[in-house]
């Protein structure tokens, strides 16, 4: 813990309260670089963050916390902010992650309710949403490449022959056409159970919005629905993803979606998504010391398997995890 910081951040909001004697409880941690507190002045509750400037894109939180609050999507009041250092007072959203009050008897309620905030997200518009980073070509392929360099190369050793090489980068590019066809929205990026509150009167409040990207409409509900946390029967989740589908229809009637096209963008971007996302638990084991990460990379992979078993064009890749890269991890585990 940078000791240094803490009290820096301490006395900032000492200042920022007239008070003195805060005392910053620390709470877990996410994947990032942030740090974040908890503390009371006159017996209510409040968020402290300490986001180091060179490491957090804090300009896009502020900004994306004012768009999203105008569209009515229950996010943090900033409350006060230090921008030279860093340091940020939040609303208090409480303990309650809906990661933790979800289960097969009320998940899809709980998904119901997530996919209207959703499309507030997605279909909001605003000079900002043009302004966003765009989840172009490149930007899925840096993210592909993710798995390859922390997953396959630095943690399991596999290194590919020139053969292998060409069709692993085949269904590369199968999977971004996929992510390329389909209707850009505000995409939020990391929209999943632990990034969802659940605050009073059971309203969801939405948290760690900072990496929001213009990019394809179906990513946010893969990030909801096939969790890299937890799974779900595909009989469970099937009406919510139509649900979601028949919402962005009636958005885009231009573009005829069917179900069809649909569960095939759902599917090859979830796809691309757990790749990307099993290299970056690789990588906060090997580079940034986070080792409890490695815990959900079978799942990623699981998804992985199981999912191009379905797809011809995704055939290398569907030997290539469950021949050599779910055994090569058990061995290492």
């Amino acid at each position: 813990m940078n000791t240094s910081r803490t009290t820096q951040l301490k006395h900032w909001l000492e200042d920022a309260f007239s008070c003195n004697n805060i005392s910053l409880m620390p709470l877990t941690g996410d994947a990032g670089f942030r740090r974040y507190f908890r503390f009371q002045v006159q017996n209510k509750s409040y968020i402290a963050v300490d986001a180091p400037v060179e490491l957090s894109n804090n300009q896009a939180f502020i900004q994306m916390q004012a768009h999203l609050h105008s569209v009515n999507v229950n996010v943090p009041k900033i409350l006060a902010k230090d921008m030279t250092h860093g340091f940020l007072c939040l609303s208090d959203f409480g303990d309650t992650l809906l990661a933790d009050k979800l289960s097969e008897d009320n998940m899809q309620q709980y998904y119901l309710q997530a996919i209207i905030e959703l499309e507030k997200i997605n279909l909001s518009s605003s000079s900002l949403t043009n302004e966003l980073p765009e989840y172009d070509e490149a930007f899925v392929n840096t993210e592909l490449m993710i798995f390859q360099q922390w997953l396959l190369d630095k943690h399991l050793g596999i290194e590919l022959s020139e053969h292998e090489q060409q069709e692993l980068d085949n269904c590369f590019q199968y999977l971004s056409d996929a992510i390329m066809t389909q209707p850009q929205v505000l995409m939020h990026r990391d929209y999943h159970s632990r990034n969802i509150m659940l605050i009073e009167n059971q309203q969801l409040g939405v948290i760690d919005f900072q990496d929001a990207v213009k990019g394809p409409v179906v990513y946010d509900l893969v990030s909801l629905l096939r969790d890299c946390y937890v799974r779900w029967p595909d009989a469970l989740i099937a009406p919510v993803v139509e649900a979601y589908r028949l919402k962005m229809q009636a958005s885009f009637p231009h573009q005829d979606i069917s179900s069809a096209t649909w569960q095939q963008w759902f599917d090859l971007t979830g796809i691309q998504r757990h790749l990307k996302a099993s290299g970056i638990f690789a990588r906060l084991h090997h580079r940034d010391n986070k080792s409890n990460y490695l815990a959900d990379i079978p799942l990623t992979l699981t998804y992985i398997k199981d999912i191009s078993r379905q797809y011809d064009k995704l055939s290398f890749l569907h030997l290539l995890i469950s021949e050599q890269v779910i055994s090569a991890l058990s061995e290492i585990a």
